[in-house]
């Protein structure tokens, strides 16, 4: 995390051993979200991430 003012505020959203998801404030105001799966990251606008977390949800 930096103090710049041009670079995003990132926050764990949650982690476990092979897996981990956070979440970036851009300095623009947007939210962005993002996946690291081993070696491929997922990155998510806000509205995107609301969908994918309802299909998540329809997974159980």
């Amino acid at each position: 995390m930096s103090n710049n003012n041009d670079e995003p505020t990132t926050t764990t959203i949650a982690e476990t051993e092979n897996f981990i998801s956070w979440k970036a404030e851009e300095p623009d105001g947007e939210t962005t979200y993002h996946i690291e799966l081993s070696n491929v990251t997922v990155h998510f606008f806000e509205e995107e991430w609301a969908e994918f977390l309802e299909l998540v949800r329809m997974l159980k």
